[in-house]
């Protein structure tokens, strides 16, 4: 998911500041949205057959570069399926990760989970634990945008009109919290009240595959941009003066570019999931239920 990557980011940067050679490995969209930090990243295969074969060169590669690969431990297992440590070990890795998902006999080392806190500690967790290093997690997330895709992001909001002081909205999410809707379900009503109260803000959104027809039916005050890469999403929510958006991985790319963001939140734990950051504000209701279109619309303006 697009959010775990973005909240795992400051682990991947302290394993570097220590000294570690990153090679990542995982989804497609991980190198457009991470090119900015310039490390190598494998796309994962989707036949398991093909996964094996890729980890397996990729261990070549690595013992070729230092003898020592296979005398330690190797690999960094982030999520915590069995399937993720079961690939690894198979291709002859030394993986280490948390104790989950009936996985520790996978692991060359597998940590007990310390209690339930924000993913960004889970995360910074484990990288504290393969350098030995105790540091306190850092306040803020600092992802890179490419120069080259920042440029294409300041084209694009150029060619459409879009001035400073815009306001993204982000009324996506897929899955579920315990079975419930993770999008606002006052969302639309909520864009049509921001747009006649702020008159003068233009509001844009990017939907991804998929959501054209939520973002053109349901918010037609917004201007769309869809189709736009991860990288250039980037850049244009660092120019946003604030982003409004459900619990999803746009929240978290907003936030760790240092845009303020407003998350909408009904059942999703914030302590686990809010964006990281202290530019970021959330909007809940109590109980974890989903907050009132009036009650979103006093933080916009406050």
């Amino acid at each position: 998911m697009v959010g775990d990557v973005v909240l795992g980011l400051p682990a991947l940067q302290l394993l570097e500041a220590q000294g570690y050679d990153l090679h990542l490995y995982g989804k497609g969209w991980a190198k457009t949205l991470l090119a900015g930090h310039g490390w190598p990243c494998t796309t994962r295969a989707g036949k398991l057959g093909a996964r094996i074969d890729q980890l397996r060169q990729l261990r070549r590669q690595c013992l070729q570069a230092d003898p020592s690969f296979d005398n330690r431990i190797n690999t960094l297992v982030m999520p915590n399926s069995f399937s993720s440590a079961f690939e690894m070990r198979w291709a002859g890795l030394k993986p280490a990760g948390y104790a989950r998902d009936g996985r520790s006999l996978l692991l060359a080392k597998a940590w007990r989970p310390s209690p339930p806190a924000h993913a960004v500690d889970g995360f910074w967790e484990l990288a504290t634990r393969l350098t030995t290093q105790a540091q306190p997690t850092p306040d803020h997330i600092h992802l890179k945008v490419p120069a080259q895709a920042q440029d294409q992001a300041d084209k694009l909001l150029a060619a459409h009109g879009i001035h400073e002081g815009f306001i993204c909205i982000v009324p996506y999410a897929a899955g579920d919290v315990d079975g419930k809707d993770k999008r606002w379900p006052e969302f639309a009503a909520f864009t049509q009240q921001l747009a006649a109260v702020h008159p003068k803000r233009q509001i844009i959104t990017c939907p991804g595959p998929g959501e054209n027809d939520i973002a053109r039916l349901d918010h037609p005050a917004a201007l769309l941009l869809p189709g736009v890469a991860l990288d250039v999403y980037l850049g244009i929510l660092k120019r946003a003066a604030l982003v409004i958006s459900n619990d999803t991985g746009p929240a978290h790319m907003a936030a760790a570019v240092g845009a303020p963001v407003l998350s909408v939140l009904g059942p999703t734990n914030p302590d686990q999931w809010r964006p990281w950051g202290p530019q970021n504000r959330i909007a809940q209701g109590a109980h974890r239920q989903w907050p009132s279109v009036d009650a979103v619309m006093d933080m916009v303006s406050s």
